[in-house]
């Protein structure tokens, strides 16, 4: 297959990227920064996730998040929900993407979620049912795709299979993690071949962890597959909470630069791209220096 004419990149800073910050951000700093990547010409942007703050204290505003943003006029708003119970609040809240997440790796879906992958899209079948009532539209992740922190290599046709019942459930995309950034450009091409002889190839997206420095290699890796869809960070924030080894997705700043360099349209603009970056990591810092000022004082 030749390159893609154009990519969809789907931003995650604002949930992926900001979920394992140890400080708090601020709703209105999370609601700032969604609306300068609105005006980067960002159109499919995560805000939040409708999970239990006890696990994730940092989302616990995404219901005041999704209540102070702009209409979105060019994309959708989506938020990632655990079960039938987020989806509910997230279908409240009026967002207009939910999201799921299974993983390719037995041993993660019990540190990460407490349960089998089978167990896991067990769960996920009410909520693609009550989304596909509602008319909302469900996007899947599956992660560890290259690699595991606890199980090590997974192979090419677990994840296959992972993807096929995502997309079985009502997914519409399938979005490819390598949580911990261990692929090669040679491990992600086998993958997204595999999973690309199960679903249809325009259903798959890359997220890509740059912990190896080899993120944007392996997108480069499987444009020419049929891939056309790429997961990215502002300022390339992010990481998981249960993968201490994931350091961080691939910034939303790299992906565009090296797509345009390839010829490949975004309808990104750089320059206000690079000022959303510039606000959220100076927003950061000061929380940091803030709560290292408090602990001090305390």
């Amino acid at each position: 297959m030749t390159l893609p004419r154009r990519v969809r990149i789907v931003e995650v800073g604002p949930r992926d990227g900001l979920q394992n910050e140890p400080v708090t951000v601020s709703t209105a700093v999370k609601v700032e920064l969604i609306e300068r990547l609105l005006a980067a010409g960002l159109a499919s942007i995560e805000v939040g996730s409708f999970v239990s703050p006890a696990w994730v204290p940092q989302m616990a505003d995404t219901r005041a998040v999704l209540a102070r943003l702009p209409p979105n006029p060019h994309g959708r708003y989506a938020v990632l929900v655990p079960n039938l119970k987020g989806f509910e609040a997230a279908q409240e809240a009026g967002a207009g993407e939910v999201e799921v997440f299974a993983s390719a790796s037995e041993a993660f879906s019990r540190a990460n979620i407490n349960c089998s992958i089978a167990e896991s899209l067990e769960r996920f079948a009410p909520v693609a049912d009550a989304a596909r009532a509602a008319g909302i539209p469900v996007r899947g992740y599956v992660s560890c795709v290259l690699g595991c922190p606890y199980e090590g290599a997974v192979a090419p046709q677990a994840v296959a299979g992972v993807a096929r019942r995502l997309v079985e459930l009502g997914c519409y995309e399938v979005s490819l993690g390598d949580t911990i950034g261990a692929g090669t450009p040679d491990q992600a091409r086998a993958c997204v071949a595999a999973v690309a002889a199960a679903i249809p190839p325009e259903r798959i997206a890359l997220h890509c962890h740059d912990t190896g420095g080899l993120a944007l290699a392996n997108i480069r890796a499987c444009l020419d597959l049929g891939v056309s869809v790429v997961d990215a960070a502002v300022a390339g924030l992010g990481g998981c909470p249960y993968a201490a080894d994931a350091t961080g997705n691939v910034a939303t700043e790299a992906v565009a630069a090296a797509l345009d360099g390839l010829g490949i349209a975004t309808g990104v603009d750089p320059v206000r791209l690079a000022e959303a970056g510039r606000f959220i990591t100076g927003a950061l810092a000061r929380a940091r220096a803030d709560a290292e000022q408090d602990a001090g004082t305390g």
